[in-house]
């Protein structure tokens, strides 16, 4: 099966993908990687950001800070469209696996079936993963 032609559309626009995949307390990974995104927009990049594995749940409403008051990324997050950062894909096997839907989310997704997130894989473009 083939990536969308809307995906494919998406893939060609852009300059960068920053995959999160790592939850969003606990370590910085989530953080560094929104803070990777928001600089290279600023400097006039087109990014995407693709939530995989535990990365979705960086998206969800209503955190709070986590362990030792490690702040959430919610800060963060509200930045997005500041930036146009618009492009926000997420692993629907992730979603599921989590007992979650898109509308338990902060933010408008876009919900990538596994071919989809493959096409994004192999898609050639810088990508960096937190």
């Amino acid at each position: 099966m083939t990536p969308s032609q809307s995906l494919a559309q998406d893939l060609a626009e852009l300059d960068l993908i920053v995959v999160l995949r790592h939850a969003p307390h606990g370590s910085q990974w989530v953080r560094e990687g929104l803070d990777v995104a928001l600089v290279a927009a600023a400097f006039g990049k087109r990014v995407a950001l693709l939530f995989q594995g535990d990365g979705v749940l960086s998206l969800l409403t209503g955190q709070q800070a986590g362990p030792l008051g490690q702040k959430g990324t919610h800060p963060q997050m509200a930045m997005l469209e500041m930036y146009d950062i618009e492009t926000l894909w997420v692993s629907g096997s992730a979603l599921a696996q989590r007992g979650l839907m898109p509308d338990d989310l902060m933010l408008p997704v876009r919900v990538m079936d596994v071919e989809d997130c493959r096409a994004v894989a192999h898609a050639q473009l810088p990508t960096l993963v937190f």
